[in-house]
């Protein structure tokens, strides 16, 4: 039987994988949680709803069908976002615990404030070991074979050069990191920045405050990362200063673009109920809040955009309030 790699989740990003996956030579099956419309996709051989335009090759099998799913699966990436994470792997009811997960959802559990690794010990089992993607690695470029570079974490490094080995190719050069809790944090933490630095551009701040912005975000990500146990250096890798950077100003990014509406006058809300696409940082923002607070972390920039997101408070007030914080060393 020919061994295949599960991906279990049909977003841009869940395609882009299983794309990248079968350009580097494995047998890829991609499993929705809607199984009409993952009849519709294996019909047409695209994904309209979240990734249109990119032609999904006829040797990646999708179904909504788990039976079909776990035939010859011998590792599973998990691409399901945060929100929805726990109650789409219980739906395998704990038939995915013997085989290898990796991670590559990003975002914080907003009830539970778990990491999605976390997540998938509780639901799935994770029996047979966990390791984490991330990086800067928009789904419009890597699902078209543009050159990409992540980063792979885990506490085993055998999980993580499995990872390595099976995923690269020609497009996709994997590093490794013993640091999953700094990698995992990083595709997190950014998409908060992200939010922030949409609010920038909406409200015509400029250059030079988005790129003050962006660094200083970078700081609170690594306060926060340190805080919970990651290592600092960490952020300063492709999983923190890398997917911040695409992420803050590229035109595929959701939350940036989210930010940027309610810079110019959406509300939440209304942006919210217009799209299935998820953007992460509004909830990672809500998650973390409170937290980062109790546990003394300075995180300002965070801080702000709750405001905004959650308290009805203005971007140009709120931007006014950091500018006029407190002077400091840059490195306190």
């Amino acid at each position: 039987m020919i061994t295949r790699t599960l991906v279990i989740g049909d977003g841009g990003w869940g395609t882009a994988i299983a794309t990248a996956l079968h350009r580097a030579g494995r047998a890829v099956t991609l499993w929705s949680v809607d199984n009409e419309y993952a009849k519709q996709v294996a019909a047409t051989r695209e994904n309209i709803k979240f990734l249109a335009g990119v032609e999904i090759p006829q040797e990646i099998r999708w179904t909504g069908d788990i039976e079909a799913a776990l035939d010859g699966a011998d590792e599973y990436y998990s691409v399901v976002p945060t929100q929805f994470l726990r109650a789409t792997i219980e739906k395998f009811e704990g038939r995915l615990s013997h085989l290898p997960a990796v991670s590559a959802t990003k975002g914080l559990e907003l009830d539970t404030l778990r990491r999605p690794t976390e997540i998938l010990f509780e639901a799935a089992g994770a029996q047979a070991g966990m390791s984490i993607l991330s990086g800067p690695s928009h789904a419009e470029e890597t699902a078209r074979g543009l050159a990409t570079s992540i980063v792979v974490g885990s506490d085993d490094p055998a999980q993580a050069n499995r990872v390595q080995e099976r995923l690269g190719s020609a497009s996709m050069r994997v590093y490794t990191s013993s640091d999953p809790i700094g990698v995992e944090l990083g595709g997190a933490l950014k998409n908060i920045i992200a939010v922030a630095a949409g609010l920038a551009d909406g409200i015509g701040l400029g250059d030079n405050a988005k790129a003050a912005l962006v660094a200083r975000g970078l700081v609170e990500m690594g306060r926060y990362g340190k805080a919970c146990g990651a290592e600092r250096d960490t952020f300063f890798g492709l999983s923190g200063s890398g997917d911040l950077m695409v992420t803050c100003y590229s035109r595929h990014s959701r939350n940036r673009s989210l930010g940027e509406r309610i810079g110019k006058g959406e509300s939440l809300d209304d942006i919210l109920a217009a799209t299935e696409k998820v953007a992460e940082g509004v909830w990672t923002c809500k998650a973390i809040h409170a937290p980062a607070s109790q546990m003394g972390i300075d995180m300002p920039i965070t801080e702000r955009l709750h405001a905004i997101l959650f308290g009805g408070v203005d971007p140009k007030d709120a931007v006014r309030d950091l500018m006029l914080r407190p002077v400091r060393a840059e490195t306190e």
